[in-house]
């Protein structure tokens, strides 16, 4: 039987999300074996799928993964990894999936030394020795073509599909929730990623302070992510801009603690400058609450007509963007309705079904 053998070993944030989506469409529509190599801590999450396991205890962006994956994956027909850490010395086909070029796009991150040394030269020599790549957005695929100089018909664009724990619960409950798990209540908007500087996080704070300035809306701000760099600036500057005790911090949260963030929320906003595709415009989308999202990078592709869009550089246009819809009950139904029909672009099942056209084609070659 022919193998496919799939790099598992980062389940966690929209990465994890990702490749855990991955898991399960191969479960339900793959008709070929399966191999996961995944770290120790994640194997009896996988178990209930009935794949075979490999237990690979390697670190991510390590030296060691460019031999030791590679040895893992030896004689599978085909080795997927779904980042751009993937092993360049193998032997056989690979299949890797570049989610964005922050690292290139991005000033801050491309100037740092991490991206220099590790991260811009596995981006291109990945994308160079894969025999196809894919990734999650029109905008993406843009990039790549032009930055990494791969030929057009190299790239697969596959959307990130909404997981199953993510769906709407009444907002009163989930906001129950809300003040058992992080003890605040009362209405609130949320951030949902990391706080690296791509993310704009400084942006909405200060668009925040704005809005709090004005005494229009009573709401505070819960930004759910974290970044062992990020975390002290911007809990500085939240209290640089008087907003002690209106912004609330969380920095990780569980499957079901993250639905009910998105269900009691009023608005959730992403305002980032780069964003390969932005799962958590459509996550909350299928909670039921509206989006307010930066007109950058893939963000007016996922987000559709379903989004209010402002200029992220342009902190004024953020809080505009934030009075428009929680000001006004017609605009906040009509991105809810908006948001809810979106939802159904973004299925498990054509997820799934893209990534297997290309499994079997390259199957059938071997």
């Amino acid at each position: 039987m022919s193998t496919l053998v799939l790099d598992a070993r980062w389940l966690n944030t929209g990465l994890g999300t990702y490749t855990l989506n991955l898991i399960r469409g191969l479960h339900q529509y793959g008709n070929f074996g399966v191999r996961l190599l995944t770290l120790p801590k994640y194997r009896d999450c996988l178990r209930q799928y009935n794949y075979e396991i490999t237990i690979t205890d390697v670190p991510i962006y390590s030296i060691s993964e460019q031999f030791r994956i590679a040895w893992a994956a030896h004689g599978s027909d085909l080795l997927h990894v779904p980042h751009y850490n993937a092993p360049i010395m193998r032997r056989g086909t690979l299949l890797v999936t570049i989610h964005d070029l922050t690292h290139i796009l991005d000033a801050t991150q491309r100037n740092s030394l991490k991206s220099w040394v590790y991260a811009q030269p596995m981006l291109r020599l990945a994308a160079v020795r894969a025999d196809h790549v894919f990734t999650v957005s029109e905008y993406s695929k843009r990039q790549i073509i032009e930055h990494l100089g791969v030929d057009e018909g190299k790239v697969t664009v596959v959307y990130n599909a909404i997981g199953p724990h993510i769906f709407s619960e009444p907002r009163d409950a989930a906001r129950a929730k809300m003040q058992q798990n992080f003890s605040f209540d009362g209405p609130y908007i949320v951030f949902v990623g990391n706080l690296k500087p791509s993310k704009n996080v400084a942006g909405l704070l200060r668009a925040f302070s704005i809005v709090k300035s004005r005494g229009r809306i009573p709401h505070r701000l819960l930004a759910i992510g974290d970044d062992k760099t990020g975390r002290p600036a911007m809990m500085q500057l939240a209290h640089q801009l008087g907003l002690e005790g209106t912004v609330i911090f969380v920095p990780r949260v569980s499957d079901e603690q993250l639905r009910a963030a998105y269900s009691g929320a009023d608005l959730t906003v992403m305002p980032s400058f780069e964003e390969g595709f932005g799962l958590p415009v459509i996550e909350s989308m299928a909670c039921g609450t509206p989006v307010a999202c930066s007109h950058c990078a893939s963000l007016p592709e996922v987000g559709g007509p379903a989004a209010e869009y402002f200029d992220p550089y342009d902190v004024e246009s953020i809080a505009a963007a934030i009075e428009t819809v929680l000001l006004s009950s017609d605009r906040w139904g009509e991105l809810q309705h908006l948001g809810l029909q979106r939802v159904g672009c973004f299925t498990c099942a054509e997820f799934a079904q893209r990534h297997l056209t290309i499994y079997r084609r390259f199957l059938s070659e071997n």
